[in-house]
């Protein structure tokens, strides 16, 4: 294939590339994309957010059928194994791969599958899966290569008893129990996921607490209702060493504990896929965990490459990277962007129950000295959770005492992730709309899950009035 030359040449068709790509695309620039794999989405969409959120649907629906007192008068309760889940997940990538596909023949963005390494500052070779190689050449490239699971060197992954979050997704049985090493965002979720199909689970958690970037009382929550469905956490400890037969797999600890299981999930940390791009030799040097450093634009220390999502780390989050791609994309087509991230970007975990989070913690508002005061709607007080069943949880508050203004916005329980976005509106108006008052003068649907906003603003304008 002889060389073309493009305007753009976007690296990675997860969120950060598409949004790159079908920004471009609209701009009238010429565009094409590389993606490594033999289909569209990148690792959100075959290896994280969409395939773990979608077994985490499927096993809550299986934990509400089996806990639901109605439908214990129907019938007894029902088990599923992890690879039937897996496969109605599969159903949710498939449909996902399809609509993302579309977008690219309908915006006429070609794309290139195979690995690509840069020849120099204005050139790729893209080498496919069959070994045949071509070259590209285009005026501005953007890096949207995500990030893969973290492997220790000592830690054996070829093992049937071993696996990340990654190979967790091939897995063919349901295990009797799973040690989970690393109590983050993935490995939380994980440990729902397993705990609700019965399977039991080692949580092992290297830190004090779980999701320390957590409000407090969030990250109290989610561990006590981890342990109250039968997660076992372990906290302050670190792997001494991992021993895997045909049998089972054994994790040392530092702290001399043995912990046995069926299988081990490694979940912590994430490495950015920077290797073997040929980005040392243009002068752009991943750091420890193969991640680049940009500017406020986006920019590498090459001007005409810029880098979005998981490789440049912090938030690392499916809808930010979205968002840089759309605003790196418009730096390219003019020269200048005036698009920012939101300041407060919006955080959902999907344990169970899920957490979401937008705005600064108690501890920050504390170490700051700024007055603040705390509002609660607990959903057990909801009619619409107690229609639902679903009565774990609730909604916190937090806001300035003098000003009313909204600082933090917490929830904890069923929809989280949906209930929050009502708050992060009112939070990114300026003053005097950010406020309080609006939740306590506004007038919502009953019942609702929403309503707990002006129960929490009235509980939380109670203690300052």
């Amino acid at each position: 294939m002889s060389e073309k030359h493009y305007d753009a040449i976007v690296l990675g068709s997860g969120p950060g590339g598409e949004g790159a790509a079908m920004k471009l695309a609209k701009s009238g620039r010429s565009v094409a994309m590389i993606e490594r794999y033999s289909e569209v989405g990148g690792g959100c969409t075959h290896w994280g957010t969409i395939p773990s959120k979608a077994l985490r649907h499927n096993v809550r629906r299986l934990m509400e059928y089996n806990s639901s007192v109605l439908f214990r008068d129907a019938g007894d309760p029902r088990q599923q194994s992890f690879p039937t889940m897996l496969a109605h997940a599969a159903q949710v990538v498939d449909q996902q791969v399809g609509l993302r596909s579309r977008f690219y023949l309908r915006n006429e963005v070609p794309i290139f599958e195979g690995k690509a390494r840069f020849i120099d500052a204005h050139t790729i070779e893209v080498i496919a899966d069959n070994d045949e190689a071509f070259t590209l050449s285009a005026d501005y490239f953007l890096l949207a290569t995500g990030s893969r699971p973290y492997r220790p060197a000592d830690v054996d992954f070829s093992h049937s008893r071993i696996c990340d979050s990654d190979q967790i997704l091939e897995l063919d049985r349901t295990p009797r129990n799973i040690i989970i090493y690393g109590a983050g965002v993935i490995g939380s979720e994980y440990a729902s996921i397993f705990r609700g199909l019965g399977v039991k689970v080692d949580l092992i958690n290297t830190r004090e607490r779980m999701l320390a970037f957590l409000d407090d009382e969030i990250s109290d929550a989610i561990s006590y209702h981890l342990r109250e469905h039968g997660v076992l956490i372990r906290h302050r400890e670190e792997y001494a060493s991992i021993d895997a037969t045909d049998d089972g797999v054994t994790l040392s600890l530092q702290s001399g504990k043995h912990i046995h299981g069926d299988l081990l999930l490694w979940a912590n940390g994430r490495t950015g896929n920077t290797d073997d791009m040929g980005l040392e030799t243009l002068g752009i040097q991943p750091n420890g965990r193969g991640q680049l450093e940009v500017n406020s634009d986006f920019q590498t220390s090459q001007p005409h490459i810029y880098a979005v999502g998981d490789v440049i780390g912090y938030p690392s989050l499916a809808s930010a990277a979205y968002d840089q791609g759309r605003f790196a994309a418009t730096h390219i087509v003019e020269g200048d962007c005036n698009y920012r991230l939101a300041h407060d970007v919006p955080t959902g975990i999907y344990t169970i129950p899920e957490i979401s989070s937008v705005g600064r913690t108690e501890q920050e508002l504390t170490d700051a000295r700024v007055p603040y005061e705390v509002g609660h709607a607990f959903f057990k007080d909801l009619a619409r959770a107690q229609i639902s069943g679903q009565t774990v949880g609730m909604l916190k508050l937090l806001f300035h005492v003098e000003t009313l203004e909204l600082l933090g916005i917490h929830c904890f329980g069923d929809q989280a992730a949906e209930i929050v976005h009502i708050g992060q509106a009112i939070m990114a108006q300026p003053a005097p709309g950010n406020s309080l008052r609006y939740f306590m003068n506004t007038t919502f649907n009953y019942p609702t899950m929403a309503e707990g906003y002006r129960v929490a603003a009235l509980n939380g304008y109670n203690r300052v009035k």
